[in-house]
């Protein structure tokens, strides 16, 4: 009898991560209404199966292992993964998830939306293979610097086969592309950089140097060619440095070790040393901050992106226990108190969701003026807020499983895991204030005031409070000249938009929910602190996994 195990809710498996996520295709149909769903529909069964689950679960349990050097003392530099990481590579490569929006094919409205929403989709099961997607994507459009390599690789780059072989990208069937910035003397202060790039003539692919120095952060190092930053004649310059040579031998990138990181745990970051590794010159000499400022903002799209899919599962994942754990005579979920915190998670979810693929659909219209400033505006705000949010966010989900949210084993271990994996976002490629001065540097491109009026007008008269705040924001956008206020500014942008897009595209309840706790003061400083009188049976059936 003591052996019975009872009031052990089931767990989430084997459902559709894209057809129950309402907010997710109400977002897709406001911005992109043309959009054919048929893709992201069988990804999103795919990416619920018991199947893909396990391969993530063994992913992030059997982590990678660097091989310095081979048995005969030769080095090799090679990292060895568990097969279940190549299975996740396999459909997230095969999904287009890493080039979709640059290939010939997809050259027509709404390919960086429909590629957003597979990325966050596919975050809900494994966040860590991710790195090496997000920075393919991004690099191939800052690959155009150099048209040679940008003619040779971005075939290969956008390619639907996933080859993890260690050669040359010619006799591949499809590539991947990582970076390196960072130093361990400058970290976001990348123009403190060392490494040196002394010019080696030139050949097909351009201008070709030799790179001496370091890297303290190099992600991904399993993939085949990196975009890092060094030090030229002229200044700080951009790099393209492949793996493998035109003549098949390994270049000289030296991995030192694998970081330990807190999350993030199936992806390998590593530290380098270039050994004289040969390289071709990306962009002009002396302009590399500009060159790789394209693809920064690229990966920060991610990051949002990112962050609100974990978001989203740690949602689900909190509602599938409630909905079946029983406590106090009856169940969780309909629990007063309960249902406060998940109709709070479900609200701050759905806008995280809505500013996120808004801010894909910029991407969309590069030729749009206002679609330009809402990227130049957004991607710093939305990455700085959403990725701001996401840590508290995951520690209200789990506490709503309670224990079994904190364990491993709990829900297959998801939950612990998006716990861990959630300040990443945050952190990588420019944390908060780096973003908040991301921000102050796109207010003085364009008239960005007019451009944010805009963006908001569409919910003029729609909630007092949110007529306040939009009113104040041109006069704080124009007149901001300190530093000391740009994350203040950064949240009530955040704040404004999302609300300005849950009026387009939410239930009403939605809307003024989020307004009344986020805009109007009608909330407490912790999640569950919604105002009494709020319709939280709809915010809670509206996010419903199932």
């Amino acid at each position: 009898m003591t052996h019975d195990v009872f009031n052990q809710p089931a767990p989430l498996v084997d459902y559709n991560v894209f057809e129950t996520n309402r907010p997710l295709r109400d977002a897709l149909t406001f911005n992109a209404p043309t959009l054919a769903t048929a893709a992201l529909s069988a990804l999103g069964a795919r990416l619920g199966s018991a199947e893909m689950l396990t391969h993530a679960r063994l992913a992030n349990v059997n982590t990678p292992v660097l091989h310095s050097h081979d048995r005969f003392g030769r080095r090799v530099d090679q990292v060895e993964f568990h097969p279940s990481y190549h299975e996740l590579m396999k459909l997230s490569v095969g999904s287009g998830l890493h080039g979709t929006p640059w290939a010939i094919e997809a050259n027509n409205g709404g390919a960086h939306t429909f590629r957003a929403a597979g990325f966050m989709l596919f975050t809900e099961l494994e966040p860590s293979t991710l790195c090496p997607i997000s920075m393919t994507y991004a690099a191939t459009p800052a690959l155009r610097g150099n048209a040679a390599l940008h003619a040779d690789w971005a075939p290969k780059l956008t390619s639907r086969d996933y080859d993890p072989a260690l050669r040359f990208f010619s006799e591949k069937t499809g590539v991947t592309m990582g970076m390196g910035m960072t130093e361990k003397q400058g970290g976001s202060d990348v123009r403190a950089n060392t490494t040196q790039a002394v010019p080696d003539g030139s050949d097909h692919w351009g201008q070709r140097y030799r790179l001496t120095g370091h890297k303290w952060f190099f992600s991904a190092p399993m993939c085949d060619a990196f975009l890092v930053l060094a030090q030229a004649p002229a200044g700080l310059s951009c790099f393209f440095l492949p793996r493998v040579l035109p003549d098949g031998t390994l270049n000289a990138i030296r991995i030192q070790r694998l970081k330990d990181k807190l999350g993030n745990k199936a992806n390998a970051s590593s530290e380098v040393e270039f050994d004289h590794a040969t390289a071709w010159l990306v962009g002009e000499e002396g302009r590399g901050i500009p060159q790789i400022l394209e693809m920064g903002t690229m990966t920060r799209l991610d990051c949002a992106l990112g962050t609100s899919g974990l978001m989203r599962q740690a949602l689900s994942l909190a509602l599938n226990h409630c909905s079946q754990r029983q406590a106090f005579g009856k169940a969780l979920i309909t629990q007063p108190l309960m249902r406060n915190v998940l109709a709070d998670l479900a609200l701050e979810s759905e806008a995280a969701t809505a500013l996120a693929i808004r801010l894909a659909r910029a991407f969309d219209h590069p030729a749009d003026p206002h679609e330009q400033a809402m990227a130049r505006l957004l991607t710093p705000v939305a990455k700085f807020w959403i990725c701001k949010r996401g840590s508290h966010f995951a520690q209200e989900a789990m506490e709503c499983l309670g224990g079994n949210g904190y364990v491993e084993e709990g829900g297959q271990g998801i939950m612990a895991r998006i716990y861990r994996e959630m300040p990443l976002n945050s952190i990588w490629e420019g944390a908060g204030n780096i973003m908040a001065l991301d921000l102050l540097r796109a207010l003085r491109k364009g008239d960005a005031a007019a451009a944010l009026a805009h963006e908001l007008a569409p919910a003029r008269g729609a909630h007092p409070a949110l007529d306040r705040l939009a009113a104040a924001l041109p006069t704080r956008v124009e007149e901001m000249s300190t530093e000391i206020e740009a994350r203040r500014l950064a949240q009530d942008v955040a704040l404004a938009v999302q609300a300005a897009l849950l009026f387009q595209t939410a239930p009403s309840a939605v809307f003024g929910a989020f307004c009344d706790s986020r805009l109007a003061g009608n909330w407490g400083q912790a999640f569950g602190t919604l105002g009494a009188g709020l319709d939280v049976d709809t915010l809670i059936q509206r996010a419903m996994p199932q």
